[in-house]
Parts: structure tokens; sequence; C-alpha cells
């Protein structure tokens, strides 16, 4: 095979016309040289150059080769020059996989900010659920993924970076009947706390099946030996977070995404009490066996900041 360093020799010594001119250019020994270009015209098994009174002069196969020479030098150079640009944050592209919940009011607040910084970048979205963004890095699809998780959920194949652990409340209408056994635990700022062994005769509003946030409700039952009565399921918080406002049922909502609609459809919220695992983890997933590009980095970089400085939601 062909390599960089045999294609740079033959286009010195065409354009010298001189193997100790070329030699010189390179700065390495003449005699090298003679046996690098030797090595080359046996294995490709013709001459490259003639010898006359005017120096080194091509044969038609040299010219050929000299030719194809330049062409692939130009376009390695213009590779050399693309990466060097990516490797600046000039120019690139990332593919970057989201929860749809997350990505309706985390992007409005990185991407702007990102883009300013880099405007060479080109930025592509996924929006899909927990699961299927694990898949799609299972394909390597996505660059990453700002996600939720569960440990019971891990895959070995998926590095989870921990943003920040956020509770699963339960969702019910304003002075529901059994809130009167709910709690503040001495904090009169936190939402209060209740056994959900109290609502095992209520109807409740689940996320579809597939849907990390069922998963996990499906453990919590389990979890307080319960079978729910389930009156609907749904594929939007929000749409579950409104119909529990109602009184149609009770919903589980994570904590952090009660933040999001206050003063519509008002709803009291509580954490659940003895559940060890109502929560889940928000997190940036990346394969451990995927390269992670320079850019890619670099956004994972400005999430971290921006969380450490205003909590994403």
């Amino acid at each position: 095979m062909v390599n960089e360093r045999e294609l740079l020799y033959i286009k010195a010594i065409a354009e010298t016309k001189s193997i100790s001119k070329a030699a010189k250019k390179l700065f390495i020994a003449q005699p090298s040289l003679s046996q690098a270009l030797q090595k080359i015209e046996e294995n490709i098994g013709t001459k490259l150059f003639v010898r006359n009174h005017d120096g080194m002069k091509l044969t038609l196969a040299g010219e050929k080769y000299y030719l194809t020479a330049i062409e692939i030098l130009n376009i390695y150079n213009d590779f050399k020059n693309e990466v060097t640009y990516i490797n600046d944050l000039k120019r690139g592209r990332i593919t970057i996989g989201i929860t749809n919940f997350l990505g309706t009011y985390l992007l409005p607040k990185l991407l702007p900010q990102f883009t300013q910084r880099y405007p060479g970048i080109e930025v592509y979205i996924r929006e899909e659920s927990s699961t299927v963004l694990e898949n799609s890095l299972a394909e390597a699809t996505i660059d990453f993924a700002i996600m939720h998780y569960h440990p019971f959920s891990e895959k070995k194949f998926i590095d989870y970076d921990l943003l920040y652990r956020d509770p699963i409340l339960l969702a019910t209408q304003r002075d529901h009947l059994l809130s009167k056994h709910a709690s503040l635990k001495g904090n009169k700022d936190a939402y209060p706390t209740i056994n959900i062994q109290w609502f095992r005769d209520e109807k409740f509003i689940l996320m579809d099946k597939g849907k990390r946030i069922r998963q996990i409700s499906d453990n919590i039952f389990h979890e307080a030996g319960i079978k729910p009565n389930i009156c609907l399921s749904l594929k939007n918080f929000e749409t579950a977070r409104r119909l529990a406002s109602t009184g149609y049922g009770i919903a589980f909502v994570p904590m952090e995404y009660t933040k999001v609609f206050k003063g519509q459809y008002e709803t009291d919220y509580y954490f659940i009490e003895g559940i060890e695992n109502a929560y889940w983890d928000t997190c940036i997933a990346t394969r451990k066996d995927m390269y992670l590009s320079k850019i890619a980095q670099v956004f994972i970089q400005t999430i971290h900041e921006f969380n450490k400085k205003d909590h994403l939601l």
C-alpha cells in the first residue's frame, strides 16, 4: 500500500528532476531516497523515471503516478485541514438524544448558548423516550443522550454521568380526602410525605408501558405490594398531571417537572413514604466503547456548567 511519504518522494523528484535536490528538499539522505525510489518501482513493477541530460524524467507510468500523487496529497491535505477545523470547534456536527420533556425545557436554555460560542457546529436532535435512546446508543446513531435512568434499568454498555437525582411524587387533586394522612416531616418548605398504601384503592393514571417512568411506577407498586387500578395510560406527563388535578386519578410526577407549569391546573404533590426506589436519575449517557468527539465533550461540559449554576429545569 502506498503511503504519504512515498507520494511526497515521487512528487519531489519529479518537480526537482534530481535525486540530490529532492533529498535536500525532503531533508533526507540521498542514498535513502534512491533506495526508497527503487523499492517503490519494484512494488509497482515498472520504472517511474529515466535519466537523461536534463536529469530525472518521468516515464508514462511515472506521469500517471505523479498526477495521482498530487491529487491524493491534495485530498489528504484538505482532510487534515478539516480535522483541524473540527478540533478547533470551527466546523462539525453532533447528534444528541434527549427525552421529549427534557428537550422542551432544556434545549431552549442550552442550544442558543452553545451555538453562539460555536456557530460552525451543526446540532441534530433526536427526541425519544429513555428506553429508545438507550437503543440508539447501542446502535451508535447518536453521540450521547440526556435522559433518565434507574439502577435497576442500567445497561452494561452505557456510562451514566449523573446530573441530579429526582424524586418521583404522587400527584392528586387539591385537598384530596386522603391528604389528612400526609405529614410535612418538620420541613415547611418541602412537599408533605404520605404512605402510598392509603391510595391502594384509588385509580391511577400511568405512562405507557416501555417508558422509564412506567418501569419505576411498576416497581413502586411491587415494592408496596399494591395491584393498581389503572384507569388510563398516557404518553405525556403534563396530560397525566392535569387529569390528576381534576380528580380523575392519581399520577406519578418527577419533582423537577412540578416546577414547569406552576399556576395551571393546581395539583397537590406528596413524597412517597418508605419506598426506596421512588426516584430516577437525570444523566448524560454515553456508550462505553464509542469515541466521543471533541465537539461532544465540549457540549457535555456546557451541560455540566449550566447544571452547576442553574439547575436544568
